[in-house]
C-alpha cells in the first residue's frame, strides 16, 4: 500500500470492526453512521487494499500489520 491509499481513522474503525465479524448493520449502529456510509467505506477500504471481500481485506491489513492478528478474534 503507498502512502497515497492509506487509510483514514474511520476507515480503520469500520475496518475492524468488520475482522470482529460485525455486519454492516452492526458497524453503523456501534459507529452511530447509516449503513449507506458504512458501505462507502467499505468500498473505499477495498478500493485501498486492492481486494474484493471483507476477508481478503482483514488479511490483506493484517499482512501490512494495519490490524493485529489478534483483532481477528476479539469477541468485543
Amino acid at each position: 500500500m503507498d502512502t497515497s491509499a492509506r487509510l483514514t481513522s474511520r476507515e480503520m474503525e469500520v475496518l475492524q470492526l468488520l475482522a470482529r465479524g460485525c455486519t454492516y448493520i452492526q458497524v453503523g449502529d456501534r459507529l452511530r453512521m447509516s449503513v449507506h456510509t458504512v458501505e462507502s467505506h467499505v468500498k473505499n477500504v477495498y478500493r485501498k487494499l486492492d481486494v474484493h471481500s471483507a476477508r481478503a481485506a482483514v488479511w490483506r491489513a493484517t499482512e501490512l500489520r494495519l490490524l493485529a492478528a489478534a483483532n481477528q478474534f476479539s469477541t468485543t
